[in-house]
């Protein structure tokens, strides 16, 4: 009778991020491979080969590239899971007239991802659960997560949800491909992304910023805590936490200006010339991005969401009674209804429409349209659809590709090892060479060769962005 033996190895980088695990079992001519988070079962695979030798060989094979990426011998157990917060509203029903709501999904746990544009609907749940739906609320997929869904951010054509299991999701191929590790010793509130720099926020009122590579570029402290707002654009990072907005120059994080908020900043949304910031002092904040003071949206409880249409025109509010509020740009109110199914987590405005996702878990559609709220105002409300799941099976996200042997008319780029890191640049003409690509870590295997859909360049140049799938060129 034989004796396993098993090699276990932690990711060990720089700055406390050693958060996944590595578990190389070999039994006579079977090898086992575990892996995963700390403090999770993790996914297993068994393989079989002709004798034991082949089968330590190719053990030693897996345990030499995850050395190779920064993974060391560790004992298992010896590391704690890493610390989640997740986010809690004592929600109580609103006493106002109830909003025309066009149709809402019961996505099964309570939720606060969400992404609206002219063609989805993306809600993500505490389950892990991503759905997308038709603006007229048809179900058109599901993702499923490792665990719950912090939030859900577009940058340009790319989507991407957080997720408390410390990694940044890319939803836009087919499968969800891990695009981010965060540090195991931040508990992530909230996160922001763009032209491919991250920018997580945290429970102590840290605020960490990222590149595509996933290498830190700057991390700084506030002088509050609990950071329920990050938000970046071209120019700066605007920190939401208890003491306030803090704004932080992209490139350099040097500190640009701070402004306080009378209250605990609880949820942040921008518009081009400005953020706003709902706080537990009943009322949103908005603040131009040269740091001025300029409006006051008055509530009638704590602020835990708030958006604004593009123009600036209307700014929304809900608050921890099931109440959402609409001001007009100078911030008078113009009404507040009931939401009929929980206080909103999080919305946003697209198009004559409210979308919110609840702490019941519902995303719902509001017609926020003068001649809806009217009627309502009155009464008069529209047939709410109840809008049910079909039943098909949730995509999860994968660290294998698909194989081919032709390129097609995909762009092809290569992986090669650049000073004990793994790099990926594109080999077809007419690129640059000398750009790295943004590709997710867990496929890269130095000397191989993958198609792409294809790429492009990053706004502010120097790298690329694949669009689309991923699959290994043999």
């Amino acid at each position: 009778m034989t004796t396993a033996i098993t090699t276990y190895l932690e990711l060990s980088e720089e700055g406390g991020s050693a958060h996944k695990f590595y578990e190389v079992a070999v039994d006579g001519t079977q090898v086992t491979i575990r892996y995963g988070r700390i403090g999770d079962l993790g996914q297993r695979k068994v393989s079989s080969f002709a004798d034991a030798q082949k089968a330590q060989a190719a053990a030693q094979k897996k345990i030499g590239e995850k050395v190779r990426k920064g993974y060391a011998p560790a004992i298992a157990g010896a590391r704690p899971a890493r610390s989640v917060t997740r986010r809690a509203i004592t929600s109580s029903r609103s006493t106002a007239r109830t909003a025309p709501v066009l149709w809402t999904f019961d996505s099964g746990a309570a939720a606060f991802g969400i992404f609206i544009d002219a063609e989805r609907c993306w809600v993500g749940n505490e389950s892990g659960d991503i759905f997308t739906l038709t603006p007229a609320g048809e179900v058109t997929g599901r993702f499923r997560l490792p665990d719950a869904v912090k939030c859900i951010v577009a940058d340009d054509f790319w989507i991407y949800a957080g997720c408390d299991d410390g990694r940044v999701y890319d939803l836009s191929g087919k499968v969800p491909r891990a695009a981010y590790d965060i540090a195991a010793d931040v508990d992530i509130y909230w996160l922001d992304i763009h032209d491919g720099i991250l920018g997580v926020s945290d429970v102590q009122g840290g605020l960490t910023v990222i590149d595509h590579e996933e290498e830190s570029l700057w991390s700084r402290r506030s002088d509050g805590d609990s950071g329920w707002m990050v938000r970046i654009d071209a120019d700066g990072v605007y920190h939401g936490h208890s003491g306030g907005v803090t704004k932080y120059d992209l490139g350099t994080g040097n500190h640009q200006w701070h402004r306080g908020t009378g209250g605990a900043v609880l949820f942040g949304w921008q518009e081009s010339d400005a953020v706003y910031a709902g706080t537990a002092r009943h009322q949103v904040r908005m603040l131009d991005k040269g740091g001025h003071a300029d409006r006051t949206f008055q509530c009638d409880a704590a602020v835990y969401s708030c958006a604004a249409s593009p123009d600036g025109r209307y700014v929304f509010a809900g608050d921890n009674y099931s109440s959402v509020y609409c001001f007009d740009a100078a911030g008078r109110r113009l009404w507040k209804l009931g939401t009929g199914c929980g206080s909103a987590y999080s919305m946003q405005y697209h198009d004559d429409r409210l979308y919110l996702v609840t702490t019941a878990g519902t995303l719902a559609c509001l017609d926020v349209s003068e001649a809806a709220v009217h009627d309502a105002e009155q009464g008069v409300l529209p047939q709410t659809v109840s809008v049910k799941a079909p039943r098909f099976e949730a995509v999860v996200p994968s660290s294998t590709v698909e194989v081919v042997t032709d390129a097609g008319g995909g762009v092809v780029v290569e992986c090669t090892d650049v000073g004990g890191r793994l790099r990926v640049h594109i080999v077809s003409p007419g690129y640059r060479r000398e750009w790295n690509v943004q590709f997710p870590r867990d496929i890269r295997q130095a000397g191989t060769r993958y198609v792409v859909d294809g790429v492009a360049e990053s706004a502010r140049g120097g790298f690329y962005r694949v669009r689309g799938d991923i699959r290994r060129l043999n």
